[in-house]
């Protein structure tokens, strides 16, 4: 098997990495809000807006470009393109309100620094300035079980067997359709109950529910994004 690697660009390593720690963001922003720890809000919305940035990035040009397309996978510029597109987007959109609430804040003459202070003060505020476009990462959320389904259906995400690691399932497709599909199906099941958490006093069950997916598949997709940095300079190499 020899690929033509001038005619497309690979780039759903750092994807993979950027998505999964941009749930990982979320969650631990969440959980020192709840403890009253947030300060130096523009420490955060730098964190979400360079993760913004790379998948913004990335996931236009992919959705725009399909370069995958041009070894034979299609799909997948759909698969990961359009997803990384519509997080890389969303995490921005929080980054610039981050932003701008500091600049409130600090006109207020709230103290930056004042953990409690700036907690509580977000916590009044974030349900509603969150809600409008919580919409948008819900619809997303659903589409990424579409996707896990499709995955499924048609045994997408087999890894060819020159590709290091993942290869090795080559002869069995449903193993890594399987994986892969329940990522996406778990990370659509969190980022769709998100939305209906984001109000004064959540449900506890639905918090529970959607933290757990975010985290499981934040940590998930962060090692194989890591992985996928030495799978696919092998498969590079043995394709070249």
């Amino acid at each position: 098997m020899t690929i033509d690697w001038a005619a497309t660009q690979v780039y759903n390593t750092i994807m993979c990495v950027a998505a999964g720690v941009g749930l990982l963001l979320i969650l631990r922003f969440l959980k020192r809000l709840r403890q009253n720890k947030i300060g130096q809000l523009e420490g955060w919305a730098m964190g979400f807006g360079v993760l913004g940035f790379v998948l913004i990035l990335t996931g236009a040009h992919m959705s725009l470009t399909w370069p995958l397309a041009e070894i034979g996978f299609p799909f997948d510029d759909i698969i990961f393109g359009e997803p990384s597109l519509a997080f890389g987007v969303l995490l921005f959109a929080a980054a610039i309100l981050l932003w701008r609430k500091s600049n409130v804040y600090m006109k207020q003459g709230i103290n930056l620094k004042d953990r409690k202070a700036i907690s509580e003060q977000l916590k009044g505020d974030l349900p509603d300035l969150m809600k409008p476009i919580s919409y948008f990462g819900a619809a997303m959320g659903l589409a990424l079980i579409a996707i896990g389904i499709a995955g499924v259906t048609y045994q997408l995400f087999a890894a060819p067997p020159q590709e290091p690691i993942s290869g090795a399932f080559a002869e069995y497709p449903m193993v890594e359709a399987t994986f892969i599909s329940a990522l996406y199906a778990l990370t659509g099941i969190g980022a769709f109950l998100f939305t209906f958490t984001l109000k004064l006093k959540p449900a506890k069950w639905m918090l529970r529910i959607s933290y757990s997916c975010m985290y499981v598949a934040g940590v998930l997709l962060t090692a194989f994004g890591i992985m996928n940095y030495f799978t696919h300079i092998g498969l590079i190499v043995n394709t070249m």
